[in-house]
């Protein structure tokens, strides 16, 4: 649901790790026996320590928070790593799919479009976002 919203844009935040316990649950523990391979494979703890922060690096979009902030003017994605910003004018169509939207800087299907696009998460809010984003990309 969103957590702020008012006439200059919508902010929202995405938590995957709680949406569905069973998926999170599931991951962490082949992340644990992996890391138990590791350490068993290279009898090195520092290997498994290097081997564990790359793991969690490169899951951390599941693993943390991830804001997303729509407003008048640009977009912005800010995450644990990385933050995020682009003006609406860059983006020229977009794809919206069951779990979220796809922004593309194309103004037609092409196949770097999830290279250079971006993809924004729902969070019980399709239609808001929906209607925020065609207003934002049909004024163009």
């Amino acid at each position: 649901m969103p957590q702020n919203s008012n006439i200059t844009g919508i902010e929202w935040t995405i938590y995957p790790i709680k949406r569905n316990w069973k998926v999170s649950a599931g991951l962490i523990f082949l992340l644990v026996i992996l890391c138990v391979a590791i350490y068993f494979s290279f009898d090195s703890f520092m290997f498994l320590l290097l081997s564990a922060v790359i793991l969690i690096c490169s899951l951390s979009p599941f693993f943390f928070p991830t804001k997303y902030i729509l407003q008048d003017d640009h977009i912005m994605i800010r995450s644990l790593l990385r933050t995020f910003s682009k003006k609406w004018d860059f983006f020229k169509s977009y794809y919206p799919d069951k779990n979220g939207v796809l922004l593309s800087p194309f103004p037609s299907p092409s196949r770097l479009e999830n290279f250079r696009g971006v993809y924004i998460k729902f969070d019980n809010n399709r239609t808001e976002v929906l209607g925020f984003i065609g207003r934002k990309i049909g004024e163009q």
